[in-house]
């Protein structure tokens, strides 16, 4: 059996500066919260747990508790960043603030406050339940509208005469984005477009695809509420008819691989290098 774990596989760097600032904190003091889980992997909300991290939210009750933090406490923003009104509302309760938001999200939410206080419509690319999508939402100061379907890109019903300006969750599968992105000028707008999709979520995504592709068995691991683990899923399982999504080794009880299949390996931006270890030794100890 041959087994191949993807090089792009694991933490990206937004969501290791996110973690990292949490465990950071936690050495500081004992009263740290997190608006909404920090990201999307029980694994590691699990173990912060643990150290007393505590998760708001966006009512700014704690979920654990349900009880208020006292202002002076430390609230971490996760990694999806947040809408400006929450900001604003942190700021306000008296709380002490550490943005932990992705890099690649912030440059997002400054594009949509930039060009929404010039009177563009705001078009955003990606899953309107998602955290990062309500937060960059939260930064238009006009109009502002979610598509994630082809359908929902053909019901757009916005004045032909004024520009949009397009952004893309960051985790987005690119190929789709452009599909979107296309059907909306065909409608006849004029369109700005900023492709904001992560390279990391780019690269990610080419190469679950073509590993799939080479693969008898292909195994995604990750969060279950992780959207860019799903959207992993989904590319490898186009590829790979026998994909499996697993959030831990006790996933794979009873996995049997033949001697001669080919497993390929890959893991969502949220997902540790310590899970994608214990899962690639778990496949190979399977084969014994």
């Amino acid at each position: 059996m041959k087994v191949t774990v993807a090089k792009s596989a694991g933490f990206c760097f937004g969501v290791r500066r996110a973690v990292n600032l949490v465990y950071e904190e936690t050495e500081k003091s004992r009263c740290v919260y997190t608006m909404g889980p920090i990201i999307h992997n029980e694994y590691v909300v699990n173990d912060l747990s643990e150290k007393g991290v505590q998760i708001l939210g966006d009512d700014l009750i704690c979920k654990e508790t349900g009880v208020k933090p006292v202002p002076g406490s430390t609230v971490v923003v996760r990694s999806h960043g947040i809408s400006r009104q929450m900001q604003e509302q942190l700021t306000a309760a008296g709380y002490r603030l550490v943005d932990a938001t992705c890099p690649f999200v912030q440059k997002i939410h400054e594009i949509v406050s930039e060009k929404s206080e010039k009177g563009y419509p705001i078009i955003i690319i990606g899953d309107p339940d998602h955290p990062e999508v309500q937060g960059i939402r939260g930064w238009a100061n006009g109009f502002c509208a979610v598509i994630r379907t082809k359908e929902d890109a053909r019901s757009l019903a916005i004045d032909r005469d004024r520009t949009l300006c397009i952004v893309s969750q960051t985790t987005f599968n690119f190929q789709k984005f452009q599909e979107l992105v296309e059907i909306v000028k065909s409608l006849g707008y004029h369109v700005v477009v900023t492709n904001t999709i992560c390279s990391a979520t780019r690269e990610r995504q080419r190469e679950a695809m073509e590993l799939a592709a080479a693969s008898d068995i292909m195994i995604v691991i990750g969060g279950r509420h992780s959207s860019n683990t799903q959207k992993l899923y989904d590319i490898c399982s186009r590829q790979c008819v026998n994909t499996v999504f697993v959030s831990s080794p006790d996933d794979l009880r009873g996995f049997r691989p033949k001697a001669d299949d080919r497993v390929g390996i890959t893991a969502g931006a949220s997902t540790p290098n310590t899970l994608i270890q214990e899962v690639s030794q778990h496949v190979r100890r399977a084969e014994l």
